[in-house]
């Protein structure tokens, strides 16, 4: 291995926390909020790849590609729906989105 555990683990985590810290950041604008999001998943799913890789299990890369399978998913809705709500409204911003009713 060219690098040890903990240096993965380490840069998985601040993968995670930058992800964390956009979604704190930002309480406006719903695609932003997106995002980070994904960039949560994405060091969640360099976590289960690097300790697959340390266990030798194929498992964690078969859970992590789930992840990422759920996460396209899961963009795919969002956006469209951001969409149908940015045409009746012409806003993505979230203060009309929790008013948003039907």
């Amino acid at each position: 291995m060219i690098f040890s555990l903990s240096t993965l683990l380490a840069f998985s985590t601040l993968i995670f926390m930058l992800g964390l810290l956009g979604l704190v950041l930002n309480k406006r604008n719903l695609l932003i909020i997106l995002m980070p999001i994904e960039l949560m998943l994405l060091g969640l799913n360099l976590n289960f790849i690097f300790f697959s890789v340390y266990l030798d299990d194929i498992l964690g890369q078969v859970f992590a590609l789930y992840v990422l399978t759920v996460a396209a998913a899961e963009s795919a809705i969002g956006l469209a729906i951001f969409t149908v709500y940015y045409r009746d409204k012409q806003t993505l911003l979230l203060e009309g989105f929790v008013r948003a009713r039907g």
